[in-house]
This record gives structure tokens, sequence and C-alpha cells, in this order.
């Protein structure tokens, strides 16, 4: 049993267990998990039907039936043509697998005409979200997923590691410059393009958490927010370093960034299987607050981190969700001060038995 058919069967185990008929999903993240076939949203209607209980079944546009064939598992495989009337092919296969009046859970970032169509045939049913189910599952990662991330990781410290090394010949850059080298390094490096627009706050852009980047000019004494990721095999690394390229940064920097470090050491040695959520952020949070910056710490510790950069399970305050092994998540706690700069660490874990793993470990200094 691969992979894929592995995570379907226990969405019908889930579906079973929460009382759902079926999971309709489309071109998203969801359907790679379940299926194993990656594309994206287009205006054809293009559906994995997995119902609670027999054989999952892909509709698909007939020009899609051989790619789909090739790289999914599934192989009950419906086809119609574009002079076919899509909406008719729906209701055959919803039909076939005698889809009712239950609950039906589709994908979270379903199209709102393939859910509208969905109700047009289904006009009895009850409609939730497939996260309902399948969160949960992508929550927990499995080896093969475990391996993409461990490379996706090294190659991101690769790249912070090439940074330290150019120094200053970064001064004089624009932050559009340097996320572009970023960029060039990460394909250099074995990535498979970035995970997500890169994050090159320099100076006082450093202090707005989801700054980008601009045209201000890096210049020596800057402290330099970069954060930053790639994909292997589909799945992300996530890793945010605070540089200073040349020049003597502000006097308050390196206590704030050494409050941030201890801040972060202090939420990954609190990860452990049955701890949960919220005393993770608890644990970052009170190093912050205990020095006086807790109103500087504006966002939560961490996210989950899988197929896409962030989900389950968030490392948010007051949360109880416990920690359980195969979770994947970042530990970033920052500390952002108006005008002046930002300080921002972030690291990827995996809960493991007695505790966590790092994927990623590069210096978390701020000196090049």
């Amino acid at each position: 049993m691969t992979p894929f058919e592995r995570r379907t069967r226990a969405c019908q185990d889930r579906l079973a267990d929460v009382g759902a008929e079926a999971v309709v999903s489309f071109p998203s993240r969801n359907l790679l998990y379940l299926a194993g076939f990656d594309e994206e949203p287009a205006e054809r209607h293009l559906f994995l039907f997995v119902p609670r209980e027999g054989t999952p079944v892909f509709l698909v546009p007939d020009l899609y039936e051989t790619q789909v064939r090739a790289e999914s598992w599934v192989a009950n495989v419906e086809t119609w043509s574009d002079d076919d009337d899509p909406v008719a092919a729906v209701e055959e296969v919803v039909t076939d697998l005698e889809l009712g009046s239950g609950r039906i859970l589709v994908d979270d970032t379903m199209w709102a005409r393939f859910t509208q169509d969905l109700r047009t045939v289904l006009p009895d049913a009850e409609f939730g979200l497939a996260s309902e189910v399948v969160a949960p599952l992508r929550a927990t990662k499995d080896d093969a997923e475990l391996d993409a991330l461990r490379r996706a990781g090294a190659v991101a410290d690769r790249v912070v590691e090439r940074l330290r090394d150019m120094g200053e010949r970064c001064l004089g850059m624009t932050e559009t410059e340097l996320a572009g080298e970023i960029e060039q390094l990460l394909a250099e490096e074995g990535g498979e393009g970035v995970a997500f627009g890169p994050i090159v706050g320099s100076g006082p852009n450093g202090a707005m958490p989801h700054h980008t980047y601009g045209d201000r000019i890096i210049e020596a004494g800057d402290p330099v927010v970069l954060d930053f990721g790639t994909r292997v095999d589909h799945y992300p690394s996530d890793q945010t370093r605070t540089l200073v390229f040349g020049g003597d940064p502000p006097t308050e920097f390196e206590r704030v960034h050494e409050l941030v470090q201890e801040a972060r050491t202090a939420a990954f040695e609190t990860v452990e299987p049955g701890v949960t959520a919220g005393d993770v952020d608890r644990a970052a949070r009170e190093v912050i607050e205990d020095a006086g910056y807790g109103d500087r710490f504006i966002h939560r510790t961490g996210h989950g981190v899988g197929l896409d950069v962030h989900e389950d399970p968030y490392i948010v305050a007051g949360s109880d969700r416990k920690l359980e092994v195969g979770n994947v998540f970042s530990i970033e706690p920052g500390i952002y001060l108006p005008d002046e700069f930002g300080v921002r660490i972030e690291d990827l874990v995996v809960v493991t038995d007695d505790g966590a793993e790092l994927l990623n470990d590069t210096d978390r200094g701020w000196n090049c």
C-alpha cells in the first residue's frame, strides 16, 4: 500500500468517526496528500470522491485521464469531454456512489462554482469542510514527509551559511536585490522554487513582521530579518535568521537578539508529546514578557508546516491542543521595535517520542 493509499484509508476511517458520507477534493494540497496527484485549479471539473466506504473515484476531463492514471494510485477514473455537461458527469458519479442526504465535506479551498455544482446535484446534503477529517491526518507526518522536510531544511541551512559568507558584500544592495540572490541560492543548493516570497526586512522594515522586501538599501549596522524557504518533493523549509552584514548594530539590538534566542530555546526545550501548543507559546512568551518586551512580541510562537507552509498545529497562546509524535511546526519568537528594527529567529521542529528534533540547525547569532 502506497503512502497515499494509506492516507486515503485513514481519511475513510475518520469519515466514519465524524458521521460524514464523503470527502470531495479538487486540485489542492489535500488532493496531492490523498491521491499523489498535483495540479493547479482550473476551469474544468476535476474531483476526487472519497466515500466513507468503498473505492475512491476520480472524475476528470478526458485530457487528464492518462496523466491521472500514471501519477495516482486511484484506479477508478471516470472522464468527461469538453462537449459533455460536466455537472451531469458529477451527478452520475454521485449516483453511483449512493451519496445523498448525509454530510459531504469539500476542500476548504474549493472554488465556489464547483461547490455550487455539488450543491445542485446533492440538494439534500449537508456540506462541511474537508479539514474536519484531513487536517488531523496531515498534522502528523509520515516517514516520507519527514524525509522531504529534512532535505528542504538542509537547503535553507546551506543558503544561510552562504549569506553569512557574503557578509559586507550585501551592504549597498536593496532588499529586493538580496531577495533575488536568496532565490538564486536556494535553486543552486537544490531547492524547488520558493516556499513563499522571501522576507528581507532591513533596519526599521524589520519591525514589520510580514514586510516582504523593497527598495531600501541595506546599510552598515542594519539588522536584517531574513525569512525564507524552498520546497523538496512538495514539502517546504521555513527558517528565519536576523543578521548584521557589517558595521555596529543599534545599542539595544544585542540585548533584544539575545532575548529572542533565549525565548526560542525555552520553547524548544518545552516540546514533547502531550505538552500543549499553548505551553510552548507560553515558554517563549514568558522570557520576552519578563524582560519588559511583551507588547512587542505581536504574533503567535509558531505554526504547523507541511504541504502548506501554514497548517495545523498552531502554536498559539491558550491552545489546549496536545502535541503528538510526528507534528511539525515552527518556533519563531520575535521582538519588533517600530521605526527601529526587528528580531526574529525561526526553526522547524518535529515532535519525537522523547522531545523534539530540529529540522534546521544553523548558527543563530547575528554576526556574519
